[in-house]
């Protein structure tokens, strides 16, 4: 596939980019590199909506907490 380059810079036709939701964009080598990247990872999202508790120390003790007899 051959695409001009505009003004705005180059349009990637959709359906190349069927089911992905974001990319990366990359120049190396004089390559242009257009990378899809995963879902967020919901490991990351953890503490960014933290709960109130009575325990002071959970950061400190957790794995007491989560494996105590």
């Amino acid at each position: 596939m051959r695409t001009a380059v505009t003004d705005q810079g180059v349009l990637i036709p959709k359906q190349l980019l069927e089911g992905i939701q974001e990319v990366e964009i990359r120049k190396e080598n004089n390559l242009i590199l257009v990378i899809p990247l995963p879902p967020e990872d919901p490991i990351l999202q953890l503490g960014r909506q933290p709960i109130t508790d009575e325990v002071t120390d959970a950061s400190v003790n957790h794995d007491r907490y989560l494996y105590r007899p």
